[in-house]
């Protein structure tokens, strides 16, 4: 990472990063769907419980925003933000379709 010595990033660093950004919706897409993932395998018991008390998104109100804080910053503008909402369904509550639950 290209520092300057006061340990802030350089104009480069910062400006690679802006330039870096994904721009191609299928790249958009599979990163929307590797942050859900990482949510559901790292909050296995949230999301049981949250399908089977129908309070997913309740439990999930922190992990979601992160994530999608996490896709604003590497998706450029442009790119349509329904991605990260459609991976949720997709990713989160079908996969979760197993789960017992009065929802279904």
């Amino acid at each position: 990472m290209n520092r300057v010595p006061s340990g802030g990033l350089s104009r480069k660093a910062v400006l690679g990063d802006i330039m870096n950004l994904i721009e191609n919706p299928e790249q958009a897409k599979r990163l929307a769907r590797a942050i859900l993932s990482d949510v559901a395998i790292y909050n296995r018991e949230k999301v049981e419980a949250g399908i089977k008390n129908d309070n997913l998104f309740d439990l999930l109100t922190e992990e979601l925003e992160e994530g999608r804080q996490h896709y604003n910053s590497r998706v450029a503008p442009q790119i349509p933000g329904h991605f990260y909402d459609l991976a949720i369904v997709d990713v989160l509550v079908k996969r979760a379709g197993k789960i017992e639950s009065t929802i279904w």
